[in-house]
């Protein structure tokens, strides 16, 4: 029985650690978050459904750690199904390990939605766009990266080469 009973807090903790919220926004949201921001971000546009984007998460992952110190925020915004949301999106992230900000993007206009992200996204996935307000540094990716163009790209972002 105490056996049981410590699977039990050991699977609870084990889900809780890994358990992120996914904050459901309209685009003008994430508009103003990403405005607002007084770090660097680095936002990427993703499904569930697409492997390469579900592929590339953990280099961003990677490659954001070793630029804490500079404070690099990533910025998962779901472009999932209504019918994905949350529970799909949640057991990927939760099955995967992945760490970040997540929204879900409750939006279904991609011609509305897409330029505003940056104006040059045609709704391709996975999409990137590394953001610094403080330095104006703006640079989009409408295709999938390797972890060594994360590396050279967050290294711009930030100034710092590591």
């Amino acid at each position: 029985m105490k056996g049981l009973m410590i699977s039990i807090c050991l699977l609870l903790i084990t889900v809780t650690v890994f358990s992120q919220t996914i904050k459901k926004v309209k685009i003008t949201e994430v508009e103003e978050y990403i405005k607002n921001s007084d770090h660097p971000l680095v936002v990427n546009c993703w499904a569930t459904w697409c492997a390469p984007c579900v592929e590339e998460i953990p280099y961003f992952m990677e490659t954001v750690k070793k630029y804490s110190d500079q404070k690099v925020e990533l910025l998962l915004i779901s472009i999932d199904f209504a019918t994905s949301y949350p529970s799909k999106i949640q057991e990927l992230i939760n099955k995967k390990q992945f760490d970040a900000t997540f929204f879900w993007l409750n939006e279904t206009n991609a011609d509305y939605f897409c330029p505003k992200i940056d104006p040059k996204w045609d709704g391709t996935l996975p999409s990137t766009v590394f953001i610094n307000n403080k330095t104006v540094y703006r640079q989009f990716y409408g295709r999938p990266m390797t972890d060594r163009q994360i590396e050279l790209e967050v290294s711009k972002l930030t100034g710092v080469k590591k």
